[in-house]
């Protein structure tokens, strides 16, 4: 009798890996593997997990983060329009610097450059000479570049020796001038503030000035105090010089903030291009245009402004592509979003929202002038920021313990005290941005009042406290 043929069923699955498997569809989130058991902080994990679970845990750590909304210390948007945001989410993951596979977004950034360059009263602005950059700190790099080549270009002709640059400024410049001239081997000539003055003016600049100054920055809108420095004036001190004899030097304008504020409600004010002077300017797309971080902008006046020698073309990523930046691949979306603040505000709707700004600054500094222990170094009058500082009658608390009782409700108000000559002042700054309003203000008061008064009814002087002392970093 034949023996009788046998199928080997497949072997089925054990109910256990079923169960598993159940179990994991309908587990709640936080009852996950990785949820109960925590992860390594500074390793890789050993393996993966659920993609809602490794969001929740990030999700959940960034809540202790302060609320951007409250945060008053920053010059940096921290709103945009929805519209904004999607067009922003839609392209994060184009490359700005392949402009090759990016055409649209090249174009568009082209005409960025354009629009702030005829902003700025360039006069080749249809040819513009600019590009965008991560930020102003960048795009400073980037210009005062351009400054130290032209310098140099100019001295190699004459026969002179090139060695020992040097760049004049206000002490009140941002950190990043101090980089410049530290990583680019330039000496930096700092011309000190005092009370009542805050920021470099022409006769400063001239003491300042000679044969081996690449060029003078001015700061329209300092970030000490939101105060706009005279540029016409430092141009025309040293136009005086020039024709007497001295130095021709050009000046550089850092509006890494005033650059997007100026020319919608000072427009009279001539502080840009129409400055022959001038050579180049930079400002901060993510300030006061209004856009996400980071990107920023640096315009020339003419395309002789930029030494061509700056300007590297690769060609790699298909065709021809001249570019000048510290930086290469970074997300095209700051410079899409851009371009929709152009297009969607137009010159009235940033008038509008920077007027709003200043408005709101100005009713923030005359409230907080009025409270008592207060006076204002600034209203907010230029730059929608003010600064101000506890009356000298006032010993039994700092601004650090003022800053320090606001951020428990939230709110991060920046204490720090003033460069050299003036490190016995400390104050507080308040920056106005878009998205801060009138109701948002009154808030802000009003726990400035509570703070206020708690501190002043102390019946001595508060302890030091280590956590309050200066954190802050313009």
């Amino acid at each position: 009798m034949a023996a009788r043929a046998t199928t080997l069923a497949p072997m089925p699955l054990h109910r256990t890996e079923v169960l598993e498997l159940e179990r994991l569809a309908i587990a709640p989130v936080y009852a996950r593997p990785g949820a109960t058991t925590g992860i390594p902080k500074d390793r890789l994990p050993d393996d993966g997990m659920d993609p809602r679970v490794a969001y929740r845990l990030i999700h959940d750590e960034l809540m202790l983060d302060g609320n951007a909304r409250q945060n008053v210390a920053t010059f940096v948007t921290t709103f945009m329009e929805p519209e904004a945001e999607a067009l922003f989410a839609e392209t994060a993951d184009k490359n700005m610097i392949d402009k090759d596979e990016y055409p649209q977004t090249a174009a568009i950034e082209g005409r960025c450059v354009r629009i702030i360059s005829e902003l700025w009263h360039s006069p080749a602005h249809e040819q513009a000479t600019g590009c965008s950059t991560t930020g102003s700190s960048e795009a400073v790099m980037l210009g005062g570049l351009a400054l130290k080549w032209r310098w140099r270009q100019r001295r190699e002709a004459a026969g002179l020796p090139t060695d020992r640059p040097n760049l004049v400024m206000g002490i009140n410049v941002q950190v990043v001038w101090e980089k410049f001239c530290r990583y680019w081997d330039v000496e930096p000539r700092y011309a000190p503030i005092e009370e009542g003055r805050l920021q470099l003016d022409a006769e400063e600049a001239l003491k300042l000035v000679d044969e081996r100054t690449i060029g003078v920055v001015a700061i329209l809108g300092s970030t000490f105090d939101g105060s706009y420095e005279p540029v016409k004036e430092i141009s025309a001190a040293l136009d005086e010089r020039a024709a007497s004899g001295g130095p021709d030097v050009p000046i550089h304008v850092d509006g890494a903030s005033g650059g997007f504020v100026a020319p919608f409600i000072d427009p009279e004010l001539e502080w840009d291009f129409r400055v022959p002077r001038v050579r180049s300017i930079n400002a901060s797309g993510h300030k006061y245009g209004l856009v996400y971080p980071g990107v920023g902008w640096v315009v020339w006046r003419t395309p002789e402004d930029l030494p061509e020698d700056l300007v590297f073309h690769v060609n790699y990523l298909g065709g021809d592509m001249p570019t000048f930046a510290l930086n290469f691949s970074r997300p095209g979306a700051q410079v899409i979003a851009q371009y929709y603040n152009f297009i969607r505000l137009g010159r009235e709707g940033y008038r509008e929202v920077q007027q709003a700004c200043r408005d709101t600054a100005m009713y923030l500094a005359d409230q907080i002038a009025d409270m008592g222990p207060y006076e204002l170094l600034s209203d907010g009058s230029q730059l929608p920021v003010f600064f101000f500082r506890l009356k000298p009658e006032v010993t039994n608390y700092t601004v650090y313990d003022v800053s320090a009782k606001l951020r428990e409700r939230g709110w991060q108000v920046p204490a720090y005290s003033l460069p050299d000559n003036l490190t016995d002042v400390s104050g507080l700054r308040i920056v106005v941005r878009n998205g801060f309003g009138r109701d948002l203000a009154d808030l802000l008061l009003d726990d400035l009042r509570r703070a206020t008064d708690f501190l002043e009814h102390l019946p001595g002087r508060l302890p030091a406290d280590p956590s309050h002392t200066e954190s802050f970093r313009h």
